[in-house]
């Protein structure tokens, strides 16, 4: 059985990971000079996003323990 603080730590380490590409993105399109607000604003919720489930994950695995 896959273990739940195990679930989290997947799935926060491939969200800031998704999140720190878009931020990249962002950056990219900025310098270019095109459109960046909701691109940036996506990967600032998404590294978010990221970072909390990191943090269940922790709790999960002390619950665990």
């Amino acid at each position: 059985m896959i273990k739940k603080w195990f679930v989290f730590s997947v799935a926060a380490l491939t969200t800031v990971g998704l999140g720190i590409s878009l931020l990249g993105e962002a950056i990219i399109a900025k310098l270019e000079q095109r459109s960046w607000f909701l691109l940036g604003t996506l990967a600032l919720v998404v590294i978010n996003t990221g970072l909390s489930l990191l943090g269940r994950a922790v709790i999960e695995r002390i619950k665990s323990s």
